[in-house]
């Protein structure tokens, strides 16, 4: 979303982005503020349970002249979309706005990974996309991403669909044609089951904290985060813990970074990329963890990894509150049935 956004700024477009998660102190809308002007977030609950505020905000954004393009990406566990979103803002605000298709973004290692319940919410955010956009493609051989491209297409013949690389910026053109110009928009009944759809989400613990990380005589904060995130992603593996995200935002007098780690086991990210700043005598560290644990787990969890760090760079890390859940049943404030044919 934030290369997109990137791309949409240099092209002239006034853009805005609107972050969502269950939870409150977010990495992604951190990211967003070092990307484009106007950021906004929806926190405690997704878009289509937090409709109303969803549409304060874009309208608002909107009606002030201050942006033409808005781009608002829900949280990674919520389906029904068409029905509880898209629908609803196209009938009350359909004279203001002008929806662009409805995209899954697709991490290739995710493909076949998952199953029961949360292999059913997966199945369920591909059925209703007008657009599936195949992220990460520079992480395939060409055949490999030919062969899961043409599987999209046989498995949802009527979304269109696409491979891009938001790291490399491979095919980013291609995708935000799409969302600008007349792709497809559907606009069919999508049958959910939503107590599947409520126990893939409560399978999901979410963790969002901040962190104060110090060193009387320095320490390196992009490698604390480093050791700290593969500590945890190693120890998720061990369990046997599926990570839907984990991530961190590393801000110290060295700047910003981003760290991520998307499957328990693989080791962490980096954004930007490059060699380790000069030490640092404090910084903050905001985590973002959502993993299939139950909550007060998930806070050792995070807890263990950060002292793993200290030992490993000399630091002491204070943590501040936690917030541990597991979401609540999804209760949408819309859900509006598709026209009649």
């Amino acid at each position: 979303m934030l290369a997109a956004g990137r791309l949409l700024t240099r092209r002239g477009d006034r853009v805005a982005v609107i972050t969502n998660d269950q939870g409150s102190d977010l990495v992604d809308t951190r990211l967003a503020r070092e990307a484009v002007p106007d950021v906004a977030e929806v926190t405690g609950g997704c878009f289509c349970c937090r409709f109303d505020e969803l549409a304060d905000l874009v309208t608002d954004l909107v009606d002030a002249g201050r942006v033409d393009t808005v781009l608002a990406e829900a949280v990674g566990s919520c389906t029904d979309l068409q029905a509880t979103v898209v629908r609803p803002l196209r009938a009350h605000y359909g004279d203001r706005l002008a929806l662009a298709p409805l995209t899954t973004v697709v991490d290739p290692a995710r493909v076949g990974a998952l199953d029961g319940d949360l292999g059913y919410l997966f199945d369920r955010q591909l059925a209703e996309a007008d657009l599936i956009a195949v992220n990460k493609s520079d992480t395939l051989p060409r055949a490999g991403l030919d062969a899961l491209l043409h599987r999209m297409r046989r498995a949802h013949p009527d979304a269109d669909v696409l491979g891009y690389s938001a790291g490399r910026g491979e095919n980013l053109d291609d995708l935000v044609s799409r969302w600008t110009g007349a792709g497809r928009r559907r606009d069919v009944d999508l049958e959910v089951d939503y107590d599947r759809y409520a126990a893939a989400e409560a399978q999901l613990s979410w963790l969002n904290q901040v962190w104060q990380v110090t060193a009387d005589g320095g320490f390196p904060a992009r490698r604390w985060a480093h050791v700290a995130l593969d500590s945890l992603s190693a120890a998720c593996a061990r369990r046997g813990d599926v990570i839907g995200h984990a991530k961190l935002a590393v801000q110290s007098p060295a700047g910003l970074v981003r760290m991520s780690v998307v499957a328990a086991g693989d080791p962490p990210t980096h954004e930007p990329a490059g060699p380790e700043e000069p030490p640092v005598a404090s910084a903050t560290v905001l985590v973002n963890v959502r993993a299939t644990c139950p909550p007060a787990d998930l806070e050792s969890l995070v807890r263990a990894a950060a002292y793993t760090a200290d030992l490993a760079v000399g630091a002491t890390a204070r943590p501040g509150p936690a917030r541990a859940f597991a979401p609540s049943y999804p209760r949408p404030v819309h859900r509006l049935p598709a026209a009649p044919a």
